[in-house]
């Protein structure tokens, strides 16, 4: 079993400590291998299940059982840490600096995740519940619950990963984790 850090922004950390986010995906960057075509994967390598092992040695998060400790935006509060995804409880105002997830040490780290399964697929193969194991919303309208959901997770999603990403359709990372208590 592997421990490897993963980055979470705000709203994404609150959907994992209320339990409703278990899935994330990754834009999918391969290495250079001699069966790619300038170091891109195409439809057939991928669908190809001879190329799962190969495939899997590419993968930057881990296998199931392996974990991830999360990175996210904390502060010291004098007395304690306080981490910028929590609703402030009056430590909030006691953080002279808020220090970027990035530079998150794993000692301060409060999430452990274990991986339970990992893939990859094209961003856009998402199905309606894969979007809410992402941790989006689910109160909406009952006639167009399934429209505005897809319209959430594109827009969360290039607003992540910039303007134009979500028409790029790119092989994802697809990591299905549970919280466990470190």
């Amino acid at each position: 079993m592997r421990e490897r850090p993963i980055l979470f922004g705000g709203p994404m950390v609150r959907a994992i400590l209320e339990g409703r986010k278990t899935v994330t995906r990754r834009i999918a960057k391969p290495r250079r291998h001699a069966s790619l075509l300038d170091g891109q994967w195409s439809d057939e390598y991928v669908l190809d299940p001879g190329n799962r092992e190969w495939l899997m040695s590419d993968n930057p998060y881990g296998q199931p059982g392996d974990r991830l400790w999360v990175r996210e935006t904390y502060g010291d509060a004098e007395c304690r840490l306080t981490y910028r995804a929590d609703l402030d409880d009056g430590a909030h105002c006691k953080v002279k600096k808020w220090i970027p997830a990035i530079h998150m040490f794993r000692k301060h780290s409060r999430i452990l995740l274990e991986i339970t399964d990992v893939r990859v697929e094209r961003l856009r193969a998402i199905t309606t519940e894969q979007i809410i194991a992402e941790g989006l919303s689910t109160k909406l309208r009952e006639y167009d619950a399934e429209i505005d959901l897809f319209c959430q997770w594109q827009e969360l999603w290039d607003d992540i990963n910039g303007a134009g990403s979500w028409d790029a359709n790119p092989w994802v990372w697809v990591v299905e984790f549970k919280r466990i208590q470190p």
